[in-house]
């Protein structure tokens, strides 16, 4: 059965919660910024969105736990707001995150398959850049275990590239940890930890902005897309 552990660290598990990140007039700050955005939809890919780059930069509310998380000066390079509903209720399997997104296309040896998301362009990478990242899961909305919180397999990022075919027995060795967070608490994971999400079961608005930040620049000319 999942559970919802209290004592999950980024070393050794792969994921930390960070209670209460942002405080009511930071997180009301926030709202207004993405008031704009879509809704019912899976996922929206942010771009150039004014006011977002003061929370996410290093002296920010949300970098500021990405620095103390990685050292080398992380910095934001894309951008995903989910906001499940009634209407946009859906499920995710288990998988890793795979893919980043980048400003054009070049044949760089190691990266590939190229595909196109929301507009953006993205690429799989060699699993070394994404070791070297980690994720931010920023909550506007309560996440109880009927609101679909994200499901994590412990140490599952040690692992390495996991094929499809050999997830469920991964997550079957490393067993599930439920995420369950509250308005303005920030959970950060390692990028390739092995991850879902169930429908939810009584659904309302589950909003969560996905950042993921890296350190240093792609090879041969390829350039982050970014926030």
């Amino acid at each position: 059965m999942p559970f919802e552990p209290s004592h999950l660290k980024l070393d050794p598990d792969g994921a930390e919660r960070t209670s209460r990140a942002l405080d009511g007039p930071e997180l009301k700050a926030l709202e207004d910024v993405i008031v704009d955005q879509p809704r019912d939809v899976a996922g929206v890919r942010l771009f150039a969105v004014d006011g977002l780059r003061p929370f996410l930069n290093p002296d920010g509310p949300i970098g500021a736990i990405a620095a103390r998380a990685f050292e080398g000066g992380p910095r934001p390079v894309r951008a995903i707001l989910f906001d499940k509903t009634p209407a946009a209720n859906r499920s995710l399997p288990w998988h890793q995150d795979r893919v980043v997104a980048v400003r054009e296309r070049m044949d760089v040896k190691g990266y590939r398959p190229w595909s196109c998301k929301h507009g953006a362009l993205h690429v799989a990478p060699p699993f070394d850049v994404l070791r070297k990242m980690i994720t931010l899961r920023i909550h506007i909305d309560p996440v109880p275990e009927t609101n679909a919180p994200l499901l994590i397999s412990s140490g599952s990022h040690r692992l390495g590239r996991v094929p499809e075919i050999d997830i469920p027995a991964a997550v079957a060795r490393s067993g599930v940890a439920t995420c369950l967070a509250e308005p303005g608490d920030i959970w950060a994971y390692a990028t390739p930890i092995l991850h879902a999400s169930e429908r939810a079961t009584k659904p309302g608005h589950r909003r969560v902005l996905q950042v993921d930040y890296a350190v240093g620049e792609l090879p041969s000319g390829l350039a982050w897309l970014g926030v």
